[in-house]
């Protein structure tokens, strides 16, 4: 596979698994150094490792995407490493069910804090680096469906999402004479070690995704790398829906 992000530095965070897992093994493999950031210290550094022993360059780094100190360290620690910031995904987000009668407001704070200001601040820290480097960069946040289409029992998480779909718009104003690319990815049902634990996820999200299955993680991985890649250096204020047709008819689950 050619060498597509060769010299350039990744930061990504909550890819201990999952879907920010395969995005950073996936940018490994084609070439760039990768700082993976998980909040659990044991997924973090297991990830790792195995980026690694596939012959990738990638270091762990564990703490809380949503503490605007530690996001400066994972930039500051991404230059230290590498040399540079080149790339920023704000993957790590959180999810947490109930109607609105139900939502606490602790509930409610975890959400917005990691979903929102960690992917506002991580933006903010890794654009300021790529100023002073003055040769760009990508940022990409992660979206999903539902911050398009309605879902039950997540009124902040989908509050969360659309909010970083606009933020994505809104930062193209002060990105853009900096040749920032910023963009998000809005996944549909896919496969994770979550989702993986419940025997009726596959045959619902097949059933009812016009594409006859529910997303894998190296389909969004795919996705992401485009997004962040040369082949996409005019695009940017973007969200790309990655969801096999689903927002197009939207059945809900049952």
């Amino acid at each position: 596979m050619a060498a597509t992000f060769e010299n350039q530095t990744v930061l990504i965070t909550g890819a201990g698994q999952g879907i920010g897992f395969a995005i950073a093994r996936s940018l490994a493999q084609q070439g760039a150094a990768v700082l993976l950031n998980d909040f659990d210290e044991i997924l973090a550094q297991q990830a790792a490792d195995q980026i690694q022993q596939e012959g990738g360059t990638c270091h762990a780094l564990t703490g809380d995407a949503s503490d605007v100190s530690f996001i400066q360290e994972l930039v500051d620690t991404a230059v230290r490493l590498f040399g540079s910031l080149d790339i920023a995904v704000a993957n790590a987000g959180i999810t947490i069910f109930g109607d609105i009668f139900t939502t606490t407001p602790d509930s409610f704070e975890k959400i917005v804090n990691l979903n929102l200001r960690g992917s506002f601040f991580l933006a903010q820290a890794a654009a300021g680096q790529m100023r002073k480097q003055g040769k760009g960069g990508s940022i990409l946040f992660m979206s999903s469906v539902v911050g398009h289409q309605a879902h039950p029992g997540l009124p902040v998480y989908s509050m969360t999402k659309a909010g970083l779909e606009m933020l994505a718009k809104q930062l193209v104003i002060d990105f853009s004479p900096l040749g920032i690319t910023v963009n998000a990815i809005a996944p549909g049902a896919t496969l994770t070690e979550r989702t993986l634990d419940d025997p009726t996820y596959i045959p619902i999200w097949s059933r009812i995704t016009p594409m006859g299955r529910p997303a894998t993680v190296d389909d969004i991985a795919n996705a992401a790398l485009f997004l962040v890649s040369p082949a996409s250096r005019h695009i940017t204020g973007q969200s790309l829906v990655v969801d096999g047709g689903w927002t197009s008819v939207s059945p809900p689950p049952e």
